[in-house]
Parts: structure tokens; sequence; C-alpha cells
């Protein structure tokens, strides 16, 4: 099964070099996607390895029942709302700003070329972690559920994704999406029901989490309903600032297909946040203190909770599919990012502020490079096996978003958002995120990411209010019907 899912890879990837000759292209898919591929490609980046291995298993064990409100706020907030809400106008601004990126809509919109390189540098360096995370959960269940080494689990995933990546651009990133896509739900899917039939039943498992919480986690040890709306917060309206995220609104073929992908997207969060988070909070049926993996330190061992159920408690033939289910979580989240942090540097850094002469041909043949060295330096984070993945994916996420949500919110529909106001809010943003991540400390950094959000939408209208306004040109051709 893994050699036939990896042959496939590979084709897709050699399928879209085909239909690869532009820097738009590679990057965008020529704006020509439809629902159902744009819907995939959204949700599939939207989760990975991340919700499977490190957070339905950290938040399951400290949240229990509780847990399942994060997949059904992702749902609704992040799938649902940020295409209902974001879809329409920013593929209609992009379009008439003639943009791709996020560095480059920003320098569009607001006429400055500094803030575009800035924008390009950070997200090149905090996408690092974000996709560390990515590797880092997929080498956990590859060594405790398959006996495979870490190493060797990195390295699969460093070169398929990197080789169909590299090869087919974002025709090749869509098209693997869409049959990751449905690998991920018949894989979820069938987890939560053969551990919930495990567990006598849904009735009796609900149960049964509810008593082991109880017993496991002590009440002053549990989230406050503060640390529970951070989560919510974070996971769910977090994506709405997220470049990799964004993307999938530039390149839909057509406004009308928006509806439609929002719905399909819903879908495809729900299944798959209620599965994620369901098999997290079963650690409380089939863990108990005693058996419950641990740090040399004694904390619990929050990543490799899943991992130990799905070991102990699946049948051998149901693994392989699970693995899959990892592969492809884990594929389709890191090509995003892949693809986003290389744009960063050839279309925004080089292409865009350096030199903006240089040829389509050698833009793309620069893309392509810089794909391969992200995806290098990714697996060189995850094998320094630098904090636990929550933390790792809670600080590139108040940062990424924390710059970008405001300034390109607040900048698609309303038309007296200013430079000054832009910059102040990008720098307040990322600013508060990674001053909250240290004085907060680990544990709290998802309510430092969402503070991090929060910021700049009371930093940007204020500074906006008292700074000259962004060139009237610009501003007729951005809002123009």
């Amino acid at each position: 099964m893994l050699l036939a899912f990896l042959v496939v890879m590979v084709s897709v990837g050699v399928w879209g070099m085909k239909k690869t000759s532009t820097l738009g292209d590679f990057f965008l898919g020529g704006r020509t996607l439809g629902p159902w591929l744009s819907a995939f490609a959204y949700g599939t980046t939207y989760f990975s390895a991340v919700i499977f291995i490190g957070f339905a298993g950290n938040q399951g064990w400290n949240m229990g029942l509780n847990a399942i409100w994060i997949g059904v706020g992702n749902a609704l907030f992040g799938a649902l709302g940020a295409w209902l809400v974001l879809g329409k106008r920013t593929r209609r601004m992009t379009q008439r700003l003639d943009v791709m990126t996020m560095p480059e809509f920003l320098e569009a919109r607001y006429g400055s070329d500094h803030l575009k390189m800035i924008a390009a540098v950070l997200i090149f360096v905090f996408l690092l972690p974000y996709s560390a995370s990515v590797f880092k959960g997929l080498g956990h269940l590859f060594e405790s559920t398959f006996g495979i080494s870490y190493d060797f689990a990195l390295l699969v995933l460093v070169g398929i994704t990197g080789l169909y990546l590299i090869l087919g651009g974002y025709f090749a990133v869509t098209l693997t999406d869409f049959i990751q896509g449905f690998i991920m739900i018949v894989g979820a899917v069938s987890m939560l029901v053969i551990l919930v039939s495990k567990a006598g039943g849904l009735q009796s498992a609900l149960q049964a989490v509810a008593q082991g919480y109880e017993e496991h986690v002590p009440q002053g040890r549990r989230p406050s309903l503060l640390t529970m709306g951070s989560l919510i917060f974070m996971t769910s309206f977090g994506t709405w600032g997220l470049p990799q995220m964004v993307q999938k609104f530039y390149a839909i073929k057509d406004e009308l297909m928006i509806r439609r992908a929002a719905v399909i997207t819903t879908v495809f969060a729900l299944i798959i946040g209620v599965c994620a988070y369901g098999t997290g909070m079963l650690g409380h049926v089939f863990l108990d203190l005693d058996s419950v993996p641990r740090l040399a330190s004694g904390a619990v061992n929050y990543d490799l909770i899943v991992p130990t159920l799905l070991t102990t408690h699946l049948p051998e033939a149901l693994m392989a599919l699970i693995m899959l289910l990892v592969l492809s979580a884990s594929m389709s989240t890191l090509a995003s990012m892949i693809l986003v942090s290389s744009s960063a540097i050839t279309i925004d850094l080089y292409k865009g502020y350096l030199h903006p002469e240089v040829s389509d041909k050698t833009s793309l043949l620069m893309i392509r490079i810089l794909s391969g060295v992200f995806i290098l330096c990714s697996w060189a984070i995850s094998r320094m096996q630098i904090g636990f993945i929550v933390t790792l994916m809670s600080l590139s996420w108040g940062v990424l978003s924390g710059a970008f949500m405001a300034p390109y919110i607040l900048g698609i529909f309303w038309k007296g958002v200013t430079k000054a106001g832009a910059y102040a809010g990008f720098f307040a943003g990322a600013g508060t995120a990674v001053t909250l991540f240290f004085v907060l400390g680990a544990p709290r950094s998802p309510l430092a990411s969402s503070i991090a959000m929060l910021v700049p939408f009371i930093v940007v209208p204020a500074v906006s209010l008292v700074t000259p306004k962004v060139d009237s040109s610009v501003i007729d051709r951005a809002f123009s019907d």
C-alpha cells in the first residue's frame, strides 16, 4: 500500500510538470481550480500530523470531552467562516491588483515594497518551525507504531513530498491533496469507529472518558475556560491570516464556486476534527496514570498518546491505512507550506524586490530549488527534537497570523487602512506573539497566539485614523467593481 501510494504521488508530480510552464502555473495553478480541488486543498492543508498526533493527544488528555469542541470550532469558523467571509473578497481583490502572494498583496494594497520584503522574510523564517512540527508528528508515529526509525520516516516524507512538489507545483499539490483527502477521511473514521467499538459503543465510551478524566487530571491542572477558548480561537481563526491558507482563495476558478467549496471544506473539517480529537480523548479509556507514555522527567508525553493507542488497540491490517492517513495529512500540509515559503523568497524578495528584471524561466527554476532548500531546513529542525509539537505550531501560528491577519482582512474590506497602519499592525502582531510566547511560557502559548491575533485589530484602525491615506489610485484599483 505504501509503495502504491508513493508511486501515485510521484506520477502526479510528473503529470503536473507537463502543465506547469510559468511561475503563475507553479504557484496558483493558473487560477483555474474548481470547488472540490480547492476545498480539499484547503482542508488537507489545515489538518496535518500535528492534529492527529500532538494536538489530539494533548487536548484529548487535558480537556477530556471538551476537546471535541475544538474540532467543531475548526469546522464552523476555520473552514466555513473563512470561505464565506474571505473567499470572494480575496479572490476579487488579488485579481484586480494582479498579485499571487500575501507579501505581494501587502505591497500592492499599501504601496510599500519594504513591507513586502519584511513579510517575505517572516514567512520563510516562521513557517520553518510549523513544518518541523509536521515532520516531528510523523516521525513519532512511524517510530512508535511501525517500528520504523524516526530518521527514515522523515527521509520518506522529505523525498516524496519534495519530488512531486518540485516537479508539478500547485497542480500536483492540489491533485495529491484531493487523493490524500479521501485517504484521510477513510482512515480517520475507521480509527475512531474501531476504538469506540472496543470501548463498548458510543455511550459507554463517552461515560468512560468522563470518568477517566476525573481520575487522571486533577482539578487544579485542568485547563481554564480562557485556555480552552484561546485554543479554539487560535486553531480556528488563526487560519484566516496564514499565507498558505489564504492562497487557496487566490486560485479558485470562479467566485460562484466559493459557496460550494465552503460546504465541502466544512464537512471535511468536521469529520477530521471530530475523529482526531475523539481519538485523543479515548486515551482516558484505554490508558491510566501508570500506562500513559511519559518523558524521562515523569511528565506525560502527549505526542505519544495517540501512537500508543493505535499500536495497542487497532488491528495490524488497519495500521497500513492509518500510516497512509498520517502520511497524507503531513504531505499535503507540508507541500503547501513549502510552496508559500519558497515563493516568499523567489516571487516576493528576489523577483519582486532585488531583481525585477529576472525572467519567468529563471524564477521557475529558482522556486523549485528553494522548495528543496526549505524542506531540508525543516527536516534539520525536526531532527533537533525542539519542544512539543503544540508549542512549535503555536509559535508559528501566533507570529504569522498576528502579523498578517489584521492588515490583510481590514485591507480587503476597509479603504481607510493606511500604510502606517499596516506596518503598525504587522509589527504589533508579530512582536506580541514572540514576547508573550516567552513571558507566558509554552503551556499557555495558544493564549499568547490568540492575543497576538487580536491586538493588531485595535492598532491598525487607531494608527490609520491619524496617518496619511493610501494613494487614491491604488484604492480605486483595489476596490473597483
